[in-house]
């Protein structure tokens, strides 16, 4: 990135009080839930995906989801997104008053049977009951692609498959798409390519990006997408997360390092990035456990130290 370019800016969903806590072993108490979205909420986040509405015997961290989102505090300008996979998880959402409805659904076949319990048709035909069940009220509506990038039972994902979901989902009546790389699979010039395909579809403002940063390659992979034309980012307060149902699956990429990579680089974005490191660092009390988020850890690089006493002066 050339320092003598000025950049549009980058919007960042936070997902970790879906995403990221739903693979804590340890229950995170409803009230504690509620503490993290409504301080994100003052943070400067537009979109915030507050929970799940799934089965709770599939991910029982994520139980208490009706009393999550009657319990937070609304920000105004804040979207408060909702995984669904059903149309009862769609009702449940509903209820709770969810802005927005994230349907999900692989690529992958044998992901998808892993992760839904169904097959991708099947898939799409839930979803068509759920797009009659929000017809006609203000909740928005998008569709993920998951394992778009790889799937770590089938391998390399056909892309022309890809385009073919993100077309049945607009023929749906999907607003929005998320490329979702499940499992961290990605490399810059495959998500270069597919996001160049993909926004020949959609508006920048309709497109969201996912990554996981399993091989390392999270930050990598958001610079690649950016420079052709996405926008709009999924990221995890200190690097939490992963997906259940896939092997090796590591956290998403990490909000604050995301947020401190913009800052470096020129790009805005619009977060309070100070209070993202004073969240994150809060979080090894509440999990039990250390996070990867690696700015939380040693700083910003304007965050200078004293010299080592003894330093004769030159």
């Amino acid at each position: 990135m050339r320092d003598d370019v000025q950049y549009d800016k980058l919007i960042v969903q936070e997902v970790a009080p879906r995403d990221g806590l739903q693979m804590e072993k340890t229950w995170i108490e409803t009230a504690d839930k509620v503490a993290m979205i409504d301080a994100l909420s003052t943070c400067g986040f537009t979109r915030i995906e507050g929970g799940s509405f799934v089965s709770p015997k599939a991910i029982p961290a994520l139980r208490d989801g009706e009393a999550v989102f009657h319990q937070i505090k609304r920000n105004p300008d804040t979207v408060y997104v909702a995984l669904i996979p059903n149309r009862r998880g769609a009702e449940r959402a509903l209820e709770a008053k969810a802005d927005e409805l994230n349907l999900v659904m692989s690529a992958s076949q044998t992901h998808n049977q892993a992760n839904m319990r169904m097959t991708r048709e099947q898939s799409l035909a839930a979803f068509a009951d759920v797009i009659a069940l929000a017809r006609g009220t203000d909740v928005l509506l998008n569709g993920t692609v998951a394992t778009t990038f790889g799937c770590p039972f089938e391998g390399k994902i056909d892309e022309d498959l890809v385009m073919s979901i993100v077309d049945q989902y607009l023929e749906l009546g999907m607003q929005g798409i998320t490329l979702a790389d499940t499992t961290g699979m990605a490399n810059p010039r495959q998500v270069a390519r597919i996001v160049k395909r993909v926004l020949t579809r959609i508006t920048p403002g309709q497109l969201t990006l996912h990554f996981h940063n399993t091989r390392g390659l999270g930050l990598v992979n958001v610079v690649a997408a950016y420079e052709v034309g996405a926008r709009r980012f999924d990221a995890s307060l200190g690097g939490l997360g992963g997906c259940p149902f896939a092997p090796g699956a590591s956290g998403n990429i990490c909000t604050e390092d995301l947020v401190n990579m913009c800052e470096e680089v020129g790009i805005p974005h619009g977060i309070d990035l100070d209070k993202l490191i004073t969240l994150s660092r809060a979080l090894p009390a509440l999990l039990g456990h250390e996070v990867s988020g690696q700015v939380m850890k040693a700083g910003r690089n304007k965050d200078l130290h004293p010299a080592p006493a003894g330093l004769a002066c030159l």
